[in-house]
């Protein structure tokens, strides 16, 4: 039935479709871990030029442990529509994909801490005209990055850290570009490419309402990072301040980015779309801009942090309350 409902989606694959580059490499036959090794790693946004195509991740599903190790505080959440895409041509090269952004508000703070799944670097094909379980594969070296932007210029913290990022010689991540970067590898831990396969993740089953099919999903994949440590800046107050920002970050999101913690998602995506490449450049700032205006995503919210039951997780109050104080008391000190 799952599979019937996705060829009745087959009829909407929009005109242009050529194909052929999935059979470039017949010596590497879906789904082995060299399959795309030949191919060389693309700038995320270096080819827009080249995409026509594209698939939506309509459904991002993911999940980690709040306490590594423990599976019983095991946590999922549908991070907000259209978060991630997969851009390629017509033939079904892979030239782009955008992976998650997010944001979480601090309203004592008033601030927002925006978090970007940066790509470095991707490859893959994709054939729309293939089975359900050989439609495309991936892989991608990725980077999550988290800064801070105001919900007010004028707010008590925002003026204390612009003077504290002036005594610091403009480091602080009060920018994507100053942002605290974190080092990723794949699941097993052993190198930094990320796999993207078909079908949802094997080693941990999702919720009933996590699955997609009778929303009329066109496919699923999954992937899996494990999350390293933060990335030096050569500079030890900035260091202090990054992992006193990441404390932060990981209580109020039950430590979505705990260093060695596994996160894993599936992504449910919708049937091909033809692609507007101003829309393609302009996607990621789109987000941001909504993210950092209206604290929400753009195409709506996705649903709150639950367990495999569903009952809501709730960061403790008082916990992230005392470490906000601390933090800006912390401040306070440093500007001394």
């Amino acid at each position: 039935m799952q599979q019937n409902q996705r060829r009745l989606e087959q009829s909407f694959i929009p005109a242009g479709w050529i194909g052929g580059f999935s059979t470039t490499f017949p010596e590497q036959p879906y789904p082995k871990s060299e399959l795309l090794s030949s191919l060389p790693f693309e700038g995320n946004m270096d080819n827009i030029p080249n995409i026509n195509r594209m698939l939506r991740a309509k459904w991002p599903e993911f999940s980690w442990e709040v306490t590594k190790g423990d599976p019983t505080t095991r946590k999922y959440q549908m991070f907000a529509p259209d978060i991630s895409r997969l851009g390629y041509d017509n033939t079904g090269k892979v030239w782009s994909i955008i992976c998650p952004q997010q944001g979480i508000y601090f309203p004592t703070l008033g601030a927002t801490l925006n978090v970007e799944v940066t790509v470095t670097g991707n490859r893959g094909w994709i054939n729309e005209l293939a089975s359900v379980e050989d439609l495309f594969a991936a892989d991608i070296k990725i980077q999550p990055t988290i800064w801070f932007s105001p919900d007010s210029v004028d707010s008590w913290l925002w003026q204390q850290l612009l003077k504290l990022n002036n005594k610091w010689s403009d480091k602080l991540p009060l920018s994507k570009l100053k942002g605290i970067r974190i080092s990723t590898s794949n699941g097993d831990n052993t190198n930094d490419i990320i796999q993207v396969r078909m079908g949802e993740y094997p080693d941990y089953p999702f919720p009933e309402r996590a699955n997609h099919w009778n929303e009329y999903a066109w496919a699923v994949a999954n992937l899996a990072v494990t999350i390293g440590s933060i990335n030096s800046t050569s500079d030890s107050n900035v260091d202090t301040f990054n992992s006193k920002v990441m404390e932060l970050f990981n209580l109020g999101s039950g430590n979505l980015l705990q260093e060695n913690n596994i996160l894993i998602w599936n992504l449910w995506a919708g049937s091909p779309e033809l692609v507007n490449q101003d829309e393609w450049e302009n996607h990621a700032n789109y987000w941001r801009h909504s993210i950092d205006v209206n604290h929400r995503p753009p195409e709506g919210e996705g649903t709150n942090i639950t367990n495999f039951n569903g009952e809501q997780f709730k960061a403790n109050e008082i916990d992230l309350g005392f470490k906000i104080f601390e933090f800006a008391v912390w401040i306070g000190l440093q500007l001394l």
